[in-house]
């Protein structure tokens, strides 16, 4: 065991400290590569140097750098090392967590994350929540545990709503939940990218009138396109007013929470019944790992309970963190995920997790002010968070031809492959993004980030 670990040791730290130097993104010739690492069953072993030679020197280097420091695409996760050797520590123990009388220990120390998050988002007590492998599947569940609380068993006039910058997910929740598609209505948002308040007041009130049941409000507390916030206070009123569910979709942006500027932002957040929060954004964790937290901690149990007669008697519900976390959650089998967040919480404290945050969101502020410098750049979405949306115009220039200027912008600005961003869609134009959220990413790169930018925003506008 400690030779297989030394060993992979070795290629991990070579990775990792070469991260910087390394491409960005490196996608020419994946086809290739992924055709040539196809394999049959194999009948024999192999000795292990060869197989990771496989894994760092073969499959590895094509695709998006999403570890290192270069990468401000999509929404970006910088897989914190100190969770990995905790993974390392859960896989090898490989004890079993979904319910408590199996590990009252572990699952206590994942209760206390659980609890830690809650009170992040200001929840006080009576609430809780689960881990989830990421935001998609807190969304389901969120989806799930409304639907149960506001609606009867047949639940098919229910209707949800969501804003149009609303990350698809929550449209595949409400799919995998049972309703169709045409009962997600999709509210359109205002010139800061926000769900318009009164065009979704309107919209409950015609849905009523036409016989169907309003239960669900999805509010957004940083959007995939933009960073968007939503008015969570006015939200929350409505909800209320309303007697509707409120789901916060929090998963880029709810840990801003933990800084000055995160908590004005996000006002409100606290008053929602449920959130979704993936730390493997917001606390720079490695991918797959997310959770969903509720106000009302029995919700759950409600919408996900269920037993058997081959487990274990369930503990006192009326202790909060005696928790089976199986009987609050879709899984039975589950990874023990609290401890990747349990251990450098605890080897570090919560400061450098909020002075990264701050720094992401000192840079973004920092990038959006260069950007407004180049001739050319014209901001779409200011930053709300830690994501700024860009277009490059001519003088004259018609949509169509700003969609191949900014398309042109982008492949131009990644072409020196020291940074990654990527475009998206906001009504109907093409706009590049800047995202910022990895504890790698610090002011020197970004400074070369715009020097790119500045680069090919000159070619394409001279």
């Amino acid at each position: 065991m400690r030779l297989l670990v030394a060993e992979a040791m070795d290629r991990i730290v070579r990775y990792i400290e070469t991260l910087p130097e390394r491409d960005a993104a490196d996608t020419e010739g994946s086809v290739e590569v992924a055709r040539s690492l196809k394999e049959p069953l194999p009948l024999k072993g192999e000795p292990f140097a060869d197989l990771l030679d496989v894994v760092f020197e073969k499959a590895l280097p094509k695709g998006f750098g999403t570890a290192g420091p270069g990468y401000l695409a999509y929404i970006p996760g910088g897989g914190l090392f100190h969770s990995a050797v905790a993974d390392l520590i859960s896989d090898s123990l490989n004890r079993y967590v979904g319910v408590w009388a199996a590990a009252p220990g572990l699952v206590q120390l994942e209760a206390n994350v659980v609890r830690w998050f809650c009170e992040i988002a200001g929840y006080s007590k009576g609430s809780g929540g689960f881990f989830t492998t990421g935001g998609s599947l807190s969304n389901f569940s969120a989806v799930v545990t409304a639907r149960r609380e506001r609606l009867p068993e047949n639940f098919l006039k229910g209707i949800l709503y969501t804003s149009d910058q609303t990350h698809h997910s929550v449209q595949k929740a409400a799919l995998l939940a049972g309703f169709p598609p045409q009962n997600v209505r999709a509210i359109p948002a205002d010139a800061q990218f926000r769900i318009r308040i009164d065009l979704l007041r309107e919209e409950i009130a015609r849905d009523r009138s036409a016989g169907f049941t309003p239960f669900l409000v999805v509010g957004n507390a940083g959007t995939t396109n933009t960073g968007a916030v939503d008015d969570l206070e006015a939200l929350a009123d409505l909800c209320a007013e309303e007697s509707l569910w409120l789901h916060v979709d929090g998963a880029y942006g709810g840990f801003f929470m933990l800084t000055e500027r995160g908590r004005a932002a996000m006002k409100g957040i606290s008053r929602a019944d449920s959130i979704t929060l993936d730390p493997h954004k917001g606390l720079f964790l490695p991918y797959g790992t997310g959770s969903l937290l509720v106000r009302d901690a029995s919700t759950l149990g409600r919408a996900h309970g269920m037993d058997a007669h081959y487990l274990p008697s369930r503990p006192d519900e009326a202790d909060d963190d005696l928790v089976d976390f199986s009987h609050i959650s879709p899984e039975l089998s589950r990874a023990f995920r609290g401890l990747r967040v349990w251990l450098p919480f605890k080897l570090h404290g919560i400061g450098p997790f909020r002075e990264n945050l701050d720094e992401k969101l000192d840079l973004t502020l920092w990038a959006t002010e260069e950007l407004r410098k180049i001739p050319g750049i014209r901001i779409v979405a200011e930053p709300q968070l830690s994501l700024v949306a860009f277009q490059l115009e001519r003088p004259g220039s018609t949509p169509a031809d700003i969609d191949r200027l900014t398309r042109a912008l982008l492949a131009g600005s990644n072409a020196r492959n020291r940074i990654h961003i990527t475009g998206t869609q906001l009504d109907g134009r093409f706009v590049a993004r800047i995202c910022v959220l990895s504890f790698r990413t610090h002011a020197e790169r970004m400074e070369q980030g715009l020097e790119d930018i500045r680069l090919a925003a000159a070619a394409l506008v001279a």
